[in-house]
């Protein structure tokens, strides 16, 4: 009975362990006082910091990891990389596999915020260069307790040995062409040993870096072996997406003055309060183009021309209001802010007083993208408050893993990054 009972709780904390590790394969923050996460290509553009984490695996720019800790002292923080396979469960590589080094990195660079309301240290790490392409984790911890995780971040690395070809074309399915967009793709796999092409090769799009209705194309709809070329212009909407349409945006750059679409800044001794405007759902009007940052959002303070603002920009509790009847569908707050609809502040509560559903976040100085989205069977609908219009400017990626016969893990052998008609702020 006691070796039952051992075997009993000794599984029970394996299952536990696996699912919390299951669970840290994705994007996220488990501690409420890491503000500010990204994650993307070094680069001296005041824009870089909104570009995906994607990089070659050779002779291109390192990926840099910023985050804040709202505290008083530096933490010694470590991090490790997760190798993974494209589908984003841990792959069989060891960690040898793919680092030259010792897989844990002590994160020193870090610097003390300057004259802000609500102290805070910015911490900045730059990542180690891998051998292997594929999906990657970033998994930060504190000490040497890897257990104990603060925040972990998808990167991929892409080494170019398929050719690949992809354009946004209009919707094969006529009833969608207004309001969706369809990706076509070409992929030349000569390079590669491939026999079977349907299980060897994947194919991912995905939309303005979002993870939450990314598509895995199943099947190509044209093979052709003797020139290994494979075609994926699906007539079922497989590769296409809900256009959508341009982001919200609040500009919270300036504390003495209102910026675009803030009601109401209020600067106490010790905190800083923003309202934005109410808004109102937006479906039936005229598609209108303006410029957005396709649901991300760039740190930027304008009180203090010519210093950092990533030390120097106070943070804020910023308010977001929807005016909309009270419904029974719950109601997000989507955007890189709130990991596409992931934290807890994503959901809104309804106001009875205002009539309003109001959410609070507390975010940095710059400049923010958003929109609003109903939850409907696990999936976010924004278009019954945004409207989905065909000419909306999207960004869109294109992976494709490979797969040697008897591998041990996925390649990433292609990627193509989309952005016609790229309108930027």
């Amino acid at each position: 009975m006691k070796i039952k009972s051992l075997l009993l709780s000794f599984s029970l904390s394996l299952f536990a362990i696996f699912q919390l590790f299951a669970q840290q394969l994705e994007d996220k923050v488990y501690k409420d006082h890491i503000q500010s996460v990204r994650l993307f290509p070094a680069g001296v553009t005041f824009d870089a910091s909104i570009d995906a984490p994607v990089v070659p695996l050779r002779g291109g720019k390192p990926l840099v990891l910023v985050f804040d800790d709202l505290a008083f002292d530096p933490e010694m923080y470590r991090a490790k990389l997760i190798h993974c396979d494209a589908d984003w469960q841990k792959s069989q590589l060891k960690d040898n596999d793919f680092l030259l080094t010792f897989n844990e990195f002590n994160i020193q660079d870090y610097e003390y915020s300057v004259n802000t309301r609500i102290p805070y240290i910015h911490y900045r790490f730059e990542l180690p260069s891998v051998t292997k392409s594929g999906n990657y984790i970033l998994q930060v911890y504190s000490q040497r307790d890897d257990s104990d995780v603060y925040l972990t971040k998808r990167f991929m690395v892409y080494e170019e040995v398929f050719k690949v070809g992809a354009s946004i074309v209009p919707p094969s399915q006529t009833s969608d062409r207004s309001n969706s967009q369809q990706i076509n793709v070409v992929v030349n796999y000569s390079a590669g040993e491939v026999t079977n092409p349907d299980g060897q090769i994947k194919v991912l799009i995905r939309q303005n870096q979002r993870w939450d209705n990314a598509k895995f194309l199943a099947k190509p709809t044209f093979m052709n072996e003797s020139s290994k070329i494979l075609r994926y212009e699906s007539f079922d909407g497989g590769n296409t997406f809900d256009a959508g349409n341009e982001f919200r945006f609040v500009d919270l750059r300036f504390i003495r003055a209102n910026g675009v679409n803030i009601a109401n800044m209020r600067v106490e001794p010790d905190a800083i309060f923003a309202d934005g405007n109410i808004n109102k759902p937006r479906p039936e009007t005229a598609y209108s183009q303006y410029l957005d940052l396709n649901g991300q959002y760039i740190i930027e303070t304008k009180d203090r021309p010519g210093g950092n603002p990533e030390i120097e920009s106070e943070y804020m509790l910023m308010t977001f209001r929807l005016a909309v009847p009270e419904n029974t569908d719950p109601i997000y707050l989507l955007g890189s802010l709130t990991n596409w609809g992931k934290t807890p502040e994503a959901k809104m509560k309804w106001d009875s007083k205002m009539g309003v559903y109001t959410t609070s976040l507390l975010v940095k100085q710059g400049w923010y993208d958003y929109q609003y989205a109903h939850l409907i069977n696990g999936e976010f609908d924004p278009n019954p408050f945004e409207g989905s219009y065909f000419e909306t400017e999207n960004e869109y990626e294109v992976l494709v893993y490979f797969r040697n016969l008897g591998s041990r893990y996925d390649r990433l052998v292609g990627y193509i990054y989309l952005h016609p008609n790229r309108r930027r702020l």
